[in-house]
């Protein structure tokens, strides 16, 4: 299935969820669920034709993705650091570890009473608590795709007389950054959840202060347009950091060899030769060095 084909079933799977959305509501179906209860899509719409001629809208967005933003690159700067230096060093994981595993089940939103009572402002409490959500996936994500390194590589660096900085920029960070693009692709979703929970509770503006204003006063069409903002923004989000993780690892020799085969395949038309055949035994044995190293990358 080509690219267009993809697009054009993603937008088709859209648009049936919201004619079925519509097709319930208007018909005030009640059956296990009330949907009833719920505003129809042409509701939901026209209420956010109003919000996006308002300047109210675009002032909680802006507040929202600053928030958001800020407390997720101090997570990604943070948990790469110490992720790497927990799986690198016994006495880092020794002195650190303990804590970081007693606080990393507790929910982040279950802090702001902590941001509350520790931080002179709600802005930087948000901020805090959004930090704190993102940091603990970019951390354990890390630590394992260190640990999950292949030694053979840090040992060739050092015999041709690297050094430990050499080896932390030239094989640590690059082979860890596909586990380290998981994490923070977990951390932004996760970060979006606890800032609009933050903002419901102590925040003054933000799309989470929006929407839980708009349920006090029991205006459901502005709650949906909340949820549906929240819902765009967490995917634009999410996608640019995934964007961005493919961009910086171009160089994986499977994708680069995956991408190769499925173009050489489509132009010529023809299947890869069986396993177990001559043909796949003289094609094995033309590149090991290739097999070897993708072997690696998906260990």
């Amino acid at each position: 299935m080509n690219r267009s084909a993809r697009y054009a079933l993603r937008i088709a799977s859209l648009a049936l969820a919201l004619g079925l959305w519509q097709l319930l509501t208007s018909r005030d179906v009640d059956l296990w669920l009330r949907f009833s209860q719920f505003p129809t899509v042409t509701d939901v719409a026209r209420t956010f034709a109003d919000r996006l001629a308002g300047p109210d809208y675009w002032t909680d967005l802006t507040d929202s993705l600053t928030r958001i933003l800020t407390g997720f690159v101090l997570a990604a700067v943070l948990g790469v650091a110490t992720g790497v230096l927990v799986a690198r060093s016994r006495l880092a994981e020794d002195l650190l570890g303990p804590v970081l595993e007693v606080i990393r089940p507790i929910p982040a939103i279950a802090l702001v009473p902590v941001a509350i009572l520790l931080f002179p402002s709600n802005e930087q409490g948000i901020v805090f608590i959004t930090c704190t959500a993102a940091f603990f996936p970019v951390l354990v994500s890390t630590r394992h795709a260190v640990r999950a390194l292949a030694p053979v590589w840090e040992e060739a660096v050092r015999t041709m007389g690297g050094g430990r900085w050499r080896v932390l920029g030239s094989v640590v960070l690059p082979g860890a950054l596909p586990g380290v693009f998981g994490g923070l692709s977990v951390g932004i979703g996760v970060s979006w959840i606890c800032v609009i929970s933050a903002e419901m509770i102590s925040g003054q503006y933000g799309v989470g202060y929006r929407t839980w204003q708009d349920y006090t006063v029991v205006d459901y069409p502005g709650v949906f347009v909340g949820m549906v903002t929240i819902g765009v923004l967490g995917w634009l989000t999410s996608t640019a950091v995934e964007l961005l993780g493919r961009r910086l690892t171009r160089w994986l020799p499977r994708t680069a060899q995956g991408t190769a085969a499925r173009s050489k395949t489509s132009r010529s038309g023809a299947a890869p030769p069986p396993a177990g055949t001559s043909a796949a035994r003289k094609d094995t044995r033309a590149r090991p060095e290739e097999a070897r190293d993708e072997h690696l990358v998906r260990d």
